[in-house]
């Protein structure tokens, strides 16, 4: 979860199917269990608008565990697990061991979403630190992706990842940085994942980033069901809306729609393993 969560998404109504991509793409990073539809309705929306894919994400381990429930029992779902940095506060090494266990299971593909939060203080600073450092070791010994919550705290993740060593396969989700930001994780060779706020009028500073990012290092997401995507923004996020960031995403980058879903679906199997 991360930018302008909006509350009573389920109250509200879903946009329209829109036009379905060329080439199929993945959501890789959503909830699945807070959109407040049928999970079999949600794919089928999705696979309607070209979405093959998803990547329902934890927050806890409750959720974490629903997750990875959630991708055992349908296809082309995949999980990822992890502690929110909101949550952080009184997490025990007993909650990161199960974490770690559900790692292993084989259609569990990320640890996140972990990272730090400090636009909200739901959690001391030293909590998410301590937490985000675990994660860290869990990405690495499970051999999965660690998948990133970084809000207004870019510095801190960024000395972390380096002071720990970062995991070979890292994902910022629904990346804030600026362009400067951009060019430290193409540098690093850190995957850039871009949710519906990219087309929001005033993401001036994330579109100068999205241009900045290479082709190869870039993801698309909903985050959903936050972050909708314009002309929709306001009402409730779901997979089958990513068309709309897609071919966005396409004009900033003055790609054809194809070549940025091709680069998308290569830059997902190689973080998160095939399909």
């Amino acid at each position: 979860m991360s930018g302008e969560e909006e509350g009573g998404q389920a109250a509200k109504s879903f946009p329209g199917l829109p036009e379905p991509l060329p080439v199929p793409v993945f959501d890789s990073h959503c909830h699945l269990d807070l959109v407040g539809l049928p999970v079999t309705e949600q794919l089928a929306s999705a696979r309607a608008a070209g979405i093959g894919r998803i990547v329902t994400i934890g927050v806890d381990l409750p959720t974490s565990r629903l997750c990875a429930e959630t991708a055992a029992e349908y296809d082309g779902v995949y999980a990822g697990v992890a502690i929110h940095p909101n949550d952080t506060t009184g997490v025990t090494a007993d909650v990161l061991d199960d974490i770690a266990r559900l790692a292993e299971q084989p259609k569990v593909r990320a640890i996140g979403e972990t990272g730090l939060d400090y636009y909200r203080d739901w959690a001391p600073k030293d909590d998410q630190h301590r937490s985000f450092r675990a994660h860290i070791d869990i990405a690495k010994r499970t051999g999965k992706a660690l998948v990133i919550h970084d809000r207004e705290a870019h510095d801190d993740v960024l000395r972390i990842l380096e002071e720990e060593g970062a995991p070979d396969r890292v994902v910022f989700h629904c990346f804030s940085g600026d362009a400067e930001m951009a060019a430290v994780c193409a540098d690093r060779g850190y995957v850039m994942s871009f949710a519906g706020n990219v087309t929001f009028k005033n993401a001036g500073p994330l579109r100068e980033a999205l241009r900045v990012a290479p082709l190869d290092l870039v993801l698309v997401e909903t985050d959903a069901p936050f972050l909708t995507p314009a002309p929709h923004r306001g009402k409730p996020n779901a997979s089958y809306l990513i068309p709309h960031t897609v071919r966005f995403m396409a004009e900033v980058k003055d790609v054809a729609v194809e070549e940025l879903c091709e680069a998308i679906n290569a830059t997902g199997e190689r973080v998160f393993g095939p399909w």
